[in-house]
């Protein structure tokens, strides 16, 4: 647990017998449960999320404890050791522990982050304006539009992070703002939650808890994230070859493909493979869900590829539902010019491992220019999406979205995921993290709402 200020002796002082008991209380409601339902000892969630974590985890523990008053004469750690230790303190390092004391945990939202000096909180549970946080060393990792868990406490004229903080991701911190909607008896998923610092400050093991269940079981594999097709299927890569028997020519098969309506040429031996008209699978939705969708230039969605190569017909699609769908369609056509059908599966972790080992080897620019292709790349890609459907915004178009407060919201957080998304690179100065979004905020006319 680090902050700007030691709190060792604070820490070796609760370590004592008169506040061990409630210190390991505290421990329990914060972790308890996720060891219950993972099987994991506290030591062990160390090895499988890192020793860094560990400390934080004491930390979420602790200065919950900070806060809390017993009965029956309403003692308080802090004050119990302000007055038996105090004098072992500096006047800004008593002045900090006092504001951990009468602080609370929430639920923040990232934007305008100077690496090295500060950032802006947007508090997702009580709402209101953005304040400016001073903060050196967490600036330098945090994202545009990342969600965390913390307690921002004032310091002389500004305000400060506590050492406790906690990344969510955006599948967990929707997951955490629904269940304390739930608890409030809400229906809607959005709008301001009506939780008073009070019952804030005694529910601060939620959070430490919903950040556990989003993070131990895809630490653990037991769930990924959710990448998906506009179908709703989980994103997975397949290629399906079908050999040619001897008494089939490339131009024969090309003329039964050219002969289908779901089949548009891009040249004598490529098609894309457009969404049959009585496809009526579901789009993906929700804003801890990332759907990837190809479209034509009238908005018909783009199932997947076929592609004659020499005496071999190539079915390229994205989940395992098209390629039987696929496989189908194409047996139809010309079942008796092909033999039975291979598939090659590649997951999404797959594809990014083989492009990164690629990399290096394959790079034929500077990183300068490799880095205004990808971006102009990425210019095209977006103004192109402006006028396509997208699932997050209930199969609206962005340009769509913009006509209605609801579509404006539900725009606002579309935008704050892709960029957030873009920027979660392992290289600050990759291509993907460098992009400026800005454009396409003033594009749609909500940079206003960029905050």
């Amino acid at each position: 647990m680090k902050s700007g200020y030691d709190l060792s002796r604070l820490i070796k002082f609760t370590l004592r017998e008169d506040w061990r008991d409630a210190l390991e209380d505290a421990m329990a409601e914060h972790v308890g449960l996720a060891q219950e339902e993972f099987g994991v000892e506290f030591e062990e969630i160390g090895d499988i999320l890192g020793d860094h974590y560990e400390g934080l985890l004491f930390g979420c523990a602790l200065e919950d404890l900070m806060t809390r008053r017993f009965e029956p004469d309403g003692i308080n750690l802090v004050d119990d050791y302000l007055k038996r230790r105090g004098w072992n303190e500096s006047a800004p390092a008593k002045a900090y522990m006092r504001a951990l004391r009468d602080s609370v945990c929430s639920l923040y939202e990232v934007s305008d982050v100077i690496p090295g000096v500060s950032f802006l909180a947007r508090d997702l549970v009580r709402g209101g304006e953005p304040i400016r946080v001073s903060e050196r060393t967490a600036t330098q990792t945090l994202k545009q539009w990342d969600k965390i868990s913390a307690r921002i406490v004032p310091e002389r004229k500004g305000h400060v992070l506590s050492g406790a903080l906690l990344p969510f991701s955006a599948e967990g911190a929707d997951t955490l703002l629904t269940g304390l909607r739930k608890a409030e008896g809400k229906r809607r998923k959005s709008g301001p939650l009506d939780i008073d610092e009070d019952t804030l400050a005694t529910i601060a093991h939620l959070f430490t808890i919903g950040w556990l269940y989003d993070v131990l079981p895809k630490a653990l594999g037991l769930r990924r994230p959710a990448i998906q097709n506009s179908d709703g299927d989980e994103l997975m890569f397949h290629k399906v070859r079908f050999r040619l028997v001897k008494s089939a020519s490339p131009a024969d098969v090309a003329t039964q493909i050219n002969g289908h309506p779901e089949f548009s040429p891009e040249s004598d031996h490529f098609w894309n493979w457009l969404k049959p008209s009585n496809g009526s699978l579901p789009r993906a939705k929700g804003s801890g869900t990332l759907a990837m969708s190809t479209t034509m230039d009238n908005g018909q969605t783009v199932y997947g590829t076929v592609e004659i190569k020499g005496r071999t017909l190539l079915l390229a699609v994205n989940s395992a539902q098209r390629a039987q769908e696929g496989i189908t369609v194409i047996m139809s056509l010309v079942g008796n010019m092909v033999g039975k059908p291979l598939t090659e599966i590649e997951t999404v972790e797959q594809a990014m491992h083989d492009q990164r080992q690629r990399a290096p080897e394959e790079a034929a620019f500077p990183p300068e220019i490799a880095t205004e292709i990808i971006h102009q790349t990425m210019d095209r890609h977006y103004r192109e999406t402006l006028d396509q459907p997208v699932g997050m915004l209930n199969d609206q178009t962005p340009r769509q979205a913009t006509k209605t407060a609801k579509g404006r919201k539900m725009l606002v957080e579309w935008l704050k995921f892709i960029e957030n998304h873009s920027g979660q690179q392992p290289d600050p100065n990759d291509p993907m993290a460098t992009y400026d979004f800005a454009w396409l905020w003033a594009e749609l006319g909500v940079e206003r709402l960029r905050k």
